[in-house]
């Protein structure tokens, strides 16, 4: 079809069969090669990656008990994973996460075991599940507020709460919220009758449920209603946001506050359903995993679920690999490491790509 038939006619060419070919091999193949890259890392350690990679699978996905520890390893970094997307496409880089997490946490395991003695599970879990949302948006409110009214980087003002979450949620367990009856610097432990109900003859909480229904609902809110299509355009083009009136301080406040809600309500709904108490030692760093998968999911809901379900496979799956084969129990973020270096790389090279074709 001609350029001047497409002018009278209205037509456009059309789109090139197997167009999503391109997308799904630049979030494929930073994946093999962080395998084949950590793989190397294994050999020289003197272990048969070979060996290595089948173990993980075996344990993680292909042993029941293993699946079932996968699954509800999935829980908080789905939520989290929502949290991300939501910033993300808004065109706000919200790494404070983990800070925001862990105050969700922090205040989930305060509140929830004395609200579990004054009310029925079905009131206390919730309304402990509101309290570690609310603590997780404050937390990103300075950094939005900074973001919103003097335009600081979000990045740094993000870390540098990441920070002082970890050293503010040791102190308070430590002076403060410290169980009586514990040798350990924790929270009182909430009773396994009153956490999350689990999925009959499994160790799988209804959690998963509500973590599903939660990046389902980000990817949907931000693609599918008019809130998120201005989130977007802000993320897209701030001063076209600005011209067409749309409060660009009063978006990014909504964005990181929203964005820090989901990151302490994936605190709380871990604590209500697994963890039980907080110790002041604990810190997993979920959010420097999941900034990796939302990429690769290129910030897609539905993909961050298979990305996060096989992220999780890996994590329970080499727990038990380290212990049999004497690689290092940190192994798992050498390859988080490399998969963020050759995601940066095939991101530079579609982008060469798109430009050749332009």
């Amino acid at each position: 079809m001609t350029e001047s038939t497409e002018f009278i006619t209205g037509a456009t060419p059309a789109a090139p069969r197997f167009g999503f070919l391109l997308p799904l091999g630049l979030a494929l193949l930073p994946v093999m090669a962080a395998l084949v890259a950590a793989g190397l890392v294994l050999l020289v350690l003197g272990s048969d990656p070979i060996e290595y990679y089948s173990y993980v699978v075996q344990r993680g996905l292909l042993r029941w008990r293993g699946l079932q520890a996968t699954v509800v390893n999935m829980v908080p970094l789905l939520i989290l994973g929502g949290a991300l997307i939501v910033s993300f496409r808004s065109g706000l880089w919200n790494l404070g996460i983990d800070g925001q997490y862990l105050l969700g946490t922090l205040t989930a395991g305060a509140t929830a075991p004395l609200l579990a003695g004054a009310f029925p599970s079905i009131v206390a879990l919730p309304l402990a599940m509101l309290a570690g949302a609310v603590a997780g948006a404050l937390w990103a409110l300075p950094p939005a507020l900074l973001r919103a009214r003097a335009g600081i980087n979000e990045v740094i003002s993000g870390l540098m709460m990441s920070l002082i979450a970890a050293s503010l949620t040791a102190a308070a367990i430590k002076l403060w919220l410290k169980d009586p009856a514990s040798l350990e610097p924790q929270t009182l432990t909430l009773p396994v009758e009153d956490r999350l109900p689990l999925l009959a003859g499994t160790d799988i909480n209804i959690g998963i449920f509500i973590a599903l229904g939660l990046v389902i609902a980000a990817h949907t809110l931000m693609m599918r209603s008019a809130t998120g299509l201005r989130f977007r355009i802000l993320g897209l083009n701030p001063a076209a946001a600005t011209h067409a009136g749309l409060g660009v301080p009063k978006l990014t406040l909504s964005v990181l506050c929203l964005s820090g809600a989901l990151g302490g309500l994936a605190g709380a709904v871990e604590l209500t359903g697994v963890l039980g108490k907080m110790q002041a030692s604990w810190h997993p760093g979920y959010g420097f995993a999941v900034v990796p998968l939302v990429f690769l999911a290129r910030m897609n809901g539905w993909a961050v679920i298979v990305f996060v379900f096989a992220f999780s496979v890996l994590q329970i799956g080499s727990a038990s690999a380290a212990t049999r084969l004497g690689v290092p129990q940190d192994f798992t973020l050498v390859l988080v490491g490399f998969l963020l270096l050759f995601l940066a790389l095939s991101e530079y090279a579609g982008e060469r790509l798109r430009a050749k074709k332009v």
